[in-house]
């Protein structure tokens, strides 16, 4: 089955940001570049003819899928450092993201800032997985309360609980940072 117009537009627009979503939770580029693939092929060859109001929540309903499926791939491979992930550098922007320039940096403000990001997402992957789906499918993905509910599996009330959660947790990290 071929993907329409309008789905390929979709699945490009969120591409970038829910291989973010998987690369923070799997801690690795090429399990994350799976996920998403295989994310994409099945919402184009199951739900491809939905409405496109119902693209983005069962988008990532399906990444969330294909992301335990890795994390259990790896846990039954027994690989210590596939469970705890690799050290990547999570502050790089992706290819095909604009460069934003308003000013040129200073090098200790650039540092300063590279610090910044690195900690901000550090916190963030090391959030409890449900946690750190609602705070992205939330801030970084837009979801409403009720789309992230779909997405997720759970109720309103969850998202609304984990969300809560990982704002208080991210803000007594980072503020000890």
């Amino acid at each position: 089955m071929e993907a329409s117009p309008e789905l390929e537009s979709f699945l490009r627009s969120v591409g970038p940001r829910a291989f973010r979503i998987a690369r923070l939770a799997l801690r690795d580029d090429q399990d994350a570049l799976d996920a998403l693939q295989d994310s994409m092929i099945k919402l184009v060859r199951r739900y491809g003819t939905r409405s496109k109001e119902q693209w983005a929540p069962l988008f990532y309903a399906i990444l969330r899928n294909c992301v335990r499926d890795q994390q259990r791939s790896r846990q039954s491979r027994g690989s210590i450092l596939g469970w705890f992930g690799r050290l990547t550098n999570l502050g790089e922007r992706e290819a095909g993201e604009p460069a934003v320039v308003d000013a040129v940096p200073q090098p200790l403000q650039e540092l300063e800032s590279e610090e910044r990001l690195r900690k901000v997402l550090n916190a963030i992957a090391d959030l409890p997985a449900r946690q750190q789906e609602a705070f992205l499918l939330r801030n970084i993905e837009e979801l409403s309360v009720r789309d992230s509910a779909i997405a997720m599996g759970c109720s309103e009330s969850s998202v609304k609980t984990h969300y809560s959660r990982a704002v208080h947790a991210l803000r007594e990290k980072l503020e000890t940072v």
